[in-house]
């Protein structure tokens, strides 16, 4: 698996948020090593407002992002996929399309942020942790050794993944 770019898709129901942050912090964490995308299940069309400002004001460039259908990702002339993460438990439990690619697959589910509801500081607070715990998942996936690794042991490790979690008082 050594000595090539990965493909890798996050899903979501409404590709508007956890899906969106998660495609930009695998671009960033994962230059030259991995390439990120994002959809959903049922997109909203478009991607939440705070979720702009936030990966804004993490210097992220927001131009191109955009709220769209897996669909786009299942058709025979799209990029084979390495590894398929779904981050909300709506899109985790829907029947998902046959990926070109077959890639490794795991549950990072995460709260949604977009139905937070409270002050806009409050709600950038709570974008800001689900990016967070994200951008960690991510971190510790660009890190593994994926030389080292066989098919079935790195299916372990992308799963096991899924269940870190940023402390409560974060």
């Amino acid at each position: 698996m050594a000595n090539r770019e990965f493909n890798v898709l996050f899903l979501c129901t409404g590709n508007s948020a956890r899906s969106i942050m998660a495609e930009c912090a695998m671009n960033r964490w994962g230059k030259g090593k991995f390439k990120a995308f994002s959809a959903g299940s049922h997109p909203s069309g478009a991607v939440h407002p705070t979720t702009l400002q936030l990966l804004n004001e993490l210097n992220y460039e927001t131009r191109r992002l955009r709220s769209k259908s897996w669909d786009e990702f299942a058709r025979p002339d799209s990029p084979p996929l390495d590894f398929v993460f779904t981050v909300c438990d709506r899109a985790a439990a829907e029947r998902c399309p046959v990926w070109p690619g077959q890639p490794i697959t795991a549950h990072w589910g995460a709260e949604d942020p977009a139905s937070f509801v409270g002050s806009d500081e409050a709600k950038r607070r709570f974008f800001l942790r689900i990016y967070t715990e994200l951008e960690n998942r991510i971190k510790i996936f660009t890190s593994l050794p994926f030389d080292s690794l066989d098919r079935f042991a790195l299916e372990r490790r992308v799963r096991e993944i899924g269940t870190v979690k940023l402390p409560n008082d974060k």
